[in-house]
């Protein structure tokens, strides 16, 4: 049970970097346009900051998952 659990949050976390990755340089690439864009902007950078807090979450709880 635990080696497969350990291998779904390895991909949970690994999917969760590329979504952070993702809306950072969509939300980047809105704010350099400038233009009517500048809220839909800033709500992806929201997004980035919960993705990225979900993530180290996650992270966390697989380090301390392989660690026990």
């Amino acid at each position: 049970m635990m080696p497969a659990m350990i291998t779904f949050l390895t991909i949970l976390v690994g999917l969760g970097m590329l979504a952070t990755l993702g809306t950072l340089f969509a939300g980047m690439v809105g704010m350099v346009r400038g233009g009517e864009n500048l809220q839909r902007s800033n709500a992806l950078m929201r997004w980035r900051v919960m993705l990225q807090g979900v993530t180290l979450g996650l992270f966390a709880l697989l380090l301390f998952l392989m660690r026990g």
